[in-house]
Formats: C-alpha cells, sequence, structure tokens
C-alpha cells in the first residue's frame, strides 16, 4: 500500500490542516515509511504469543478508601488567598 501526496492533501483537508507542496511530499513518504512498517511486523508468527492487556505486568496498587473527618470550615479557608467568612473568594470571570 502506498500513499500519495494527493491523498495526504485529501486527509489534511479532512482535518482542516493546510501545508506547502514540499510538507505533503514529506507527510507522503513518512506514511510510506510508518505503512511499510506495519507490513513487515504483520509477517511475524505470533501464534505462540498470549494476548496481553499491557507491555508491562502491572500490578495496580490501589489505597485504602477510609473514611476521614472532614476538614473543619475555618481550617479549610486558613490558607485561602482571599476569603470572607463563609467562602472562597476568586477573581470574576465572567463580565
Amino acid at each position: 500500500m502506498s500513499v500519495t501526496t494527493e491523498e495526504v492533501e485529501y486527509i489534511a483537508d479532512l482535518a482542516r490542516l493546510q501545508f506547502e507542496q514540499d510538507e505533503l511530499e514529506d507527510l507522503a513518504e513518512d506514511m510510506n515509511q510508518i505503512l511499510d512498517y506495519m507490513e513487515k511486523l504483520g509477517e511475524l508468527d505470533t501464534g505462540d504469543v498470549e494476548p496481553l492487556e499491557h507491555v508491562v505486568d502491572l500490578e495496580f496498587r490501589y489505597r485504602p478508601d477510609e473514611t476521614e473527618e472532614p476538614l473543619d470550615h475555618d481550617e479549610a479557608l486558613k490558607n485561602a488567598p482571599d476569603a470572607d467568612s463563609d467562602y472562597f473568594r476568586v477573581p470574576r470571570v465572567i463580565e
């Protein structure tokens, strides 16, 4: 399978991208190298290889889900750069 510059230009148009002609040629060459590599990988005999969920055998370590006392209201507002008696004060975003 080979990718032409016209196909790259079509794909770029779908993605709303614009490239110069030399960039289209470079992209076509890069895509063709990728496809050649994928074909080479397709030639490998993987019949004896067990399918994996991930390349590295990871063991997830979750922290225990333990309840804690919530922060006191004054403690939560203690480090706020600007607060009134009940709330965090932040700069207005919408005028």
